[in-house]
């Protein structure tokens, strides 16, 4: 490295283990209600209508704090705000175990939602600071890989916590788990620069290869919210290229956060334990596609291959492939119904690498307000999914649901392919005089 002798130090990887642990334990807490619902439903005598609203409590709280949770951690940093977020969720998850009804369930998955929503951003922002571009698609693969990998690998040891402990069992165990792990958040992560094993030669190396080492205004100073970063945010074509396409890789993963289960269990007839693991296929099909995207992107781009076509090939690719969920309809034969999901959500893995695009395209100041804006209007899929599938399976038909996924997958392909135009950073004018953006 130039300057230096010594041999850059690795602790950005010990970092992006913990964002890893982070990400399981996230979707952990967001899909234990998928694996609850069946039990809950019949416990709480709810509707598929009412149970397709408690699916989407999450969302409606989640979205609409996003641009907060952007802006609370370009504020306060990703130390404090992670480790609020964290153990607020987690306590909210483990009150779900005591709820007696519709109203307590639905009011509690709001708050879950709410307290959830600066994670993402935070994950962003932790991964533009600690990771040049030439590594960055493959820190962002691992890291999402933790929602497929933990929902693969947990999610039938959740249904055996179900199984031996109930519905209220298993909101009170995850609930403790994220509490824990929030306190461990914030005893060891440090930013690089506060690092004290992180030595020059990695702080430079991050650096030199475009790493957001140092707070945007250099001197330290906690960034300000201004209304006009907002509008900086909502105006520029490719920024909303990559917030649609967003929505639409989102809309697959909440078909399978939420209702795939019950998919299984009251629409093709599959006993509860057996579809616990069934269910599992597909997640890890989905930890596949994000490694293998997110490696493969950074190779490319290594090998000289224009970064464009290096960083949106997966997403495009993925997002097609996510359509073939329609196959499901056409078939009864169990191990194709599970043939074509794990299908299309190893193209939603596939696809999973754009928060890249936030850290690629972002004007260097707002990185978090802009993965907030991403996060929200992707996380609006929280909402609209499980309430249009809600109201298309009311009649005892699923079919027109997965027809509903596939065309969103196929709306988000088409908008990465004709608004995103050239992958490069967003400039933002400066005022005469100054070195601060307009």
């Amino acid at each position: 490295m130039k300057g230096y002798s010594e041999k850059p130090t690795r602790v950005r990887f010990k970092v992006l283990v913990f964002i890893f642990v982070s990400v399981v334990i996230n979707y952990m807490d967001r899909s234990n209600i998928s694996v609850a619902a069946t039990a809950i439903g019949k416990d709480l005598e709810l509707t598929s209508v009412q149970l397709g609203l408690i699916f989407s409590a999450f969302g409606w709280a989640y979205a609409a704090l996003q641009i907060p949770g952007g802006v609370m951690v370009d504020r306060f940093g990703a130390r404090l705000t992670y480790a609020f977020s964290l153990i607020t969720w987690s306590l909210v998850t483990l009150l779900q175990g005591f709820t007696k009804g519709f109203v307590g369930l639905f009011g509690l998955r709001l708050a879950t939602g709410a307290f959830e929503a600066p994670a993402f951003p935070t994950n962003n922002k932790v991964v533009t600071s600690w990771f040049p571009n030439q590594e960055r698609a493959s820190a962002i693969a691992f890291y999402t890989s933790g929602q497929f990998a933990g929902l693969a690998f947990l999610t039938p040891a959740l249904v055996m916590i179900q199984h031996f402990l109930g519905w209220r069992g298993l909101f009170i165990t995850t609930g403790a788990i994220g509490i824990l792990w929030g306190i461990i958040w914030y005893i060891f992560y440090r930013d690089p620069t506060q690092h004290k094993k992180a030595n020059k030669a990695e702080l430079e190396y991050i650096k030199e290869g475009g790493g957001l080492v140092t707070p945007a205004n250099e001197k330290g100073e906690k960034a300000k919210f201004e209304w006009r970063n907002l509008k900086e945010v909502f105006i520029h074509r490719k920024l909303w290229g990559i917030y649609l396409g967003q929505f639409a890789v989102n809309s697959t993963l909440w078909f399978f956060l939420t209702w795939f289960p019950t998919y299984l269990v009251e629409y093709r007839g599959l006993d509860f334990l057996k579809s616990g693991f069934l269910a599992s296929a597909p997640f890890l099909a989905a930890f596949v596609g994000v490694l293998l995207s997110g490696f493969l992107s950074d190779f490319l781009v290594k090998k000289g291959v224009s970064l464009g076509i290096a960083r949106k090939t997966p997403i495009i690719v993925g997002l097609l492939l996510s359509t073939s969920i329609v196959g499901a309809n056409y078939v009864d034969n169990t191990s194709l119904i599970i043939m074509f999901m794990a299908i299309a959500f190893f193209g939603n893995g596939l696809a999973s690498i754009t928060w890249v695009f936030v850290s690629t395209l972002a004007p260097k100041h707002l990185v978090g307000l802009t993965g907030g804006v991403f996060n929200f209007i992707g996380g609006l899929a929280s909402i609209v999914v499980p309430i249009v599938i809600g109201f298309l399976a009311q009649g005892g038909s699923f079919a027109p649901a997965l027809v509903f996924i596939a065309i969103v997958a196929l709306l988000g392909a088409l908008s990465y392919i004709f608004l995103v135009g050239k992958v490069e950073r967003i400039k933002v004018a400066q005022k005469p005089g100054s070195n601060l953006p307009m």
